[in-house]
């Protein structure tokens, strides 16, 4: 009798274990699986697809909302912005790549082919070119109805004015040294030479006859000298000048122009520009060697700078961003085209163990209740 009851137990417990282990194995697998509906016929077999395919669209975008809404939020984001610690470990990142940029032997045009941009020297000299062009058309078209005085400013007019006495004294100094000089007083021997021989008959005569064997030069240099020397010449020559610089004032700026050609004046203000910028220099030397005294400048002061204006910009404009990027159409677009093959892989693959202790503890739930149900049953009959 005692052995009839034992077995009678023992069988119940071991039936109620193997129900209770199996059906919650049973749940667990119906999360994920069947994948498909799977059908007899016309008639579709209940509980597929597994719970999670069959409500995977649902999900996906139940998860976009979950990380918008309660994950990633604007607020988050922004205090991750200006955080100290994350702004520390921005700012040394940049000055890493800023100083291994600085101390690089590469040029330019190097840094320039790596991203795949070749002939930056000559790119950068026509974009130059193309500047000045539109930047001396935008001027000069507003200028040339206009007289030159009054596109030239004042204060440089009054400089000219100025100057006007001493380039006088400058061209008769020049003058006075040219004459001095062996050069100037063979050139006036050959002017005076040319004067006798183009002179003929009594003329020519008379003056061989007045000057005889005397150098004609040793006489004419020193008066012409004396002349250059003379108060009132410079005041002619300062008058003169005055008087033709007055002259091109009155003209418009568009005669300026045609008289000296567009083209040459863009030509000097280009040459002008590109020596100043030195492109050569600036393309073909390695980067270390020309920004060495600007190093610590941009690594301690400027990076910092960067990085904090560049915080406090993104947290300001946080919610645009995150507007435009539309996260949660994004996670449930994800989502949607997980295959649920590889979704399944993932959340075993992290709670293996979990599920494994759920399918026992449904085999230890159903043993107890079959013993339960052995006592009653005992008890009953």
């Amino acid at each position: 009798m005692r052995m009839e009851i034992a077995i009678t137990i023992i069988l119940m417990m071991l039936i109620g274990a193997l129900i209770g282990g199996f059906t919650n194995y049973l749940a667990i697998k119906m999360l994920f699986k069947p994948y498909n509906a799977v059908y007899i016929g016309k008639w579709k077999v209940p509980f597929t697809p597994g719970l999670i395919p069959k409500r995977r669209d649902e999900m996906a975008d139940q998860m976009g909302k979950l990380v918008v809404n309660h994950l990633l939020t604007p607020e988050s984001i922004k205090k991750k912005f200006i955080n100290a610690q994350f702004q520390r470990d921005m700012t040394g990142l940049v000055q890493k790549e800023l100083e291994t940029i600085l101390l690089s032997e590469k040029s330019a045009e190097d840094i320039l082919e790596a991203f795949g941009i070749a002939d930056g020297q000559a790119k950068t000299e026509n974009r130059i070119n193309l500047l000045i062009e539109q930047k001396y058309e935008k001027i000069i078209s507003e200028y040339r109805s206009r007289p030159l005085k009054e596109v030239i400013p004042q204060a440089l007019l009054d400089k000219v004015d100025e100057k006007i006495p001493a380039i006088s004294s400058t061209i008769l100094q020049k003058g006075i040294d040219y004459f001095s000089s062996i050069e100037g007083k063979m050139r006036i021997q050959r002017m005076a030479d040319d004067f006798v021989r183009e002179r003929s008959g009594m003329l020519s005569n008379m003056l061989q006859m007045f000057m005889g064997n005397i150098n004609i030069a040793d006489k004419i240099q020193p008066e012409i000298i004396k002349f250059l020397n003379n108060e009132g010449t410079s005041d002619l020559i300062t008058t003169l000048l005055k008087n033709e610089w007055s002259k091109v004032l009155e003209m418009e700026a568009a005669v300026i122009e045609e008289q000296l050609e567009k083209e040459q004046i863009l030509s000097v203000i280009k040459n002008m520009a590109h020596k100043v910028i030195n492109l050569e220099n600036l393309f073909k030397k390695p980067i270390s060697s020309f920004m060495a005294p600007y190093r610590t400048v941009l690594i301690d002061v400027l990076a910092p700078k960067s990085v904090q204006m560049l915080s406090d910009w993104l947290s300001g404009k946080t919610e645009m961003f995150m507007e435009r990027l539309r996260l949660a159409e994004i996670v449930r677009e994800q989502v949607s085209n997980f295959s649920v093959e590889r979704l399944e892989e993932m959340v075993f693959s992290i709670i293996k163990s979990e599920l494994k202790m759920i399918t026992n503890l449904g085999v230890l739930l159903g043993g107890i209740i079959g013993l339960i149900q052995g006592f009653i049953a005992i008890l009953i009959n």
